[in-house]
């Protein structure tokens, strides 16, 4: 159940109508959402403002793009029905690029971010902009296009849509994420950086690449101190963990706070309400734990 608005309406049917809105975009209610826009076109647009756990307000097609995220539950779900809403918003007219002026970041990059590849699809077929850049004080990749947020944030089937629509994949860091690197950077620091995206999105391929021409497997790199099985382990990704531990990674390690791979695997987990990806993670773990005795 979502907060109550912070500074309620001193109009209760307002104030009703708002919590009444906003309740119809949670529970993906489309029926009770056409029937609210013709009646009130005007809620397609009117920001949702003042609730505690948005205190910097959404559009209305701002927020279905972060839907995945459940603010009550501070946890990862699915949610079937948000493209849905999101064509509705589109059709009763809502700037699929967001507002004028520019807002802090348009709905694609929301749901790049937040990894809704249903919605970020409705958005690309209305014509979303795929190089709109967020803002410079934008609290999640300041500047940053969609692919470059998704890439970040480890929403690899939004990644692989953007490429697919033709987002432009500018560096090798990027082209680790979109699993397209085949030569190995020549800078280290890129190489390491590129290793990170690689085991966020399992791009075995890339992760052969990057190891056969020498980057450490156990290698921390320096920007965000990310070490890719850890990573791995944190953000539930079997694949790149198996393929990790095959080629030699130490799930012994620990990061600068003492969790090692199976620490961080178990505090991931519980940021999601589908924990069958972690849970492998922690029998592969569990088992190259045992296998070094």
């Amino acid at each position: 159940m979502p907060s109550l608005p912070r500074h309620p309406d001193p109009d209760p049917s307002r104030r009703q109508a708002e919590v009444e809105r906003r309740g119809m975009l949670d529970h993906g209610d489309v029926t009770a959402l056409r029937a609210l826009l013709t009646a009130d076109p005007a809620s397609a647009t009117a920001g949702l403002e003042n609730w505690r756990d948005h205190p910097l307000g959404a559009s209305p097609l701002g927020y279905v793009a972060m839907l995945r995220y459940d603010t009550a539950t501070n946890r990862w779900r699915d949610v079937p029905g948000a493209a849905n809403l999101a064509r509705e918003l589109l059709a009763a007219g809502a700037p699929v690029d967001g507002d004028q002026p520019p807002p802090v970041e348009t709905p694609l990059i929301t749901a790049a971010s937040y990894g809704d590849a249903a919605v970020a699809l409705v958005l690309i077929e209305a014509g979303a902009d795929l190089e709109a850049r967020a803002a410079a004080d934008s609290g999640g990749v300041p500047g940053g296009t969609a692919l470059l947020h998704a890439a970040v944030f480890g929403m690899t089937d939004v990644v692989d849509l953007l490429v697919r629509a033709g987002a432009r994949v500018p560096d090798d860091v990027l082209a680790a994420a979109a699993g397209t690197l085949t030569t190995a950077p020549a800078d280290e620091g890129t190489r390491l950086l590129a290793l990170m995206m690689a085991a966020h999105h399992q791009r075995l391929t890339v992760l052969d690449v990057l190891l056969d021409a020498g980057t450490p497997v156990d290698a921390v790199e320096p920007v965000w101190g990310r070490q890719a099985l850890r990573l791995a382990a944190r953000e539930g990704r079997p694949d790149a963990v198996r393929h990790l531990l095959a080629r030699g990674a130490d799930p012994t390690l620990r990061d600068d706070e003492g969790r090692d791979s199976l620490a961080l695997c178990r505090q991931g987990r519980a940021e999601y309400e589908d924990p069958s990806a972690h849970d492998e993670v922690e029998r592969l773990l569990l088992a190259a734990l045992a296998a070094r005795g």
